[in-house]
């Protein structure tokens, strides 16, 4: 086995994960909420109310922050993700993870961060299949298919 180096990122990815966990620390201390992407998107169909200004803000985040980032670093420093796959596969591959998070009551952002902070069973085993689901295709697909 060898790497990859000039796509191992383990301090952007370190740095990227202690952003994560510090957010959704300052997140459940503030709101009281899971920091879960699912459910702050699930709760906006259909909105409830006094939830929906707090729901969009955090995913407008999403849209807003890469491009601040993109317009205060330098090009250089930037690196564009390279995904093998389809339009097509990447629609289907978006329609099942959310068909998972449905049946899995939350998604990896809620489960494997929050919920295996919080000690939870559930978030355990969902974490464990997410998590198998994603050796098992990236198996397939590099060495079957």
């Amino acid at each position: 086995m060898s790497i990859d180096w000039t796509h191992f990122t383990p301090f952007s990815s370190l740095s990227g994960g202690i952003i994560l966990g510090i957010a959704s620390a300052v997140f459940i201390l503030v709101n009281g909420r899971i920091l879960g992407i699912s459910g702050i998107m699930g709760g906006l169909l259909p909105p409830k109310g006094g939830d929906t200004f707090w729901r969009i803000s955090f995913l407008l985040g999403f849209v807003v922050a890469p491009t601040i980032f993109q317009a205060v670093i330098p090009a250089q420093y930037i690196t564009v993700p390279r995904i093998d796959a389809t339009d097509w596969m990447v629609v289907i591959a978006g329609l099942l993870v959310g068909i998972g998070t449905r049946y899995a009551s939350g998604c990896t952002s809620g489960h494997g961060v929050c919920g295996l902070s919080r000690l939870s069973p559930r978030s355990l085993v969902a974490t464990a299949s997410f998590m198998s689901a994603g050796f098992i295709t990236v198996y397939v697909m590099r060495h079957v298919i």
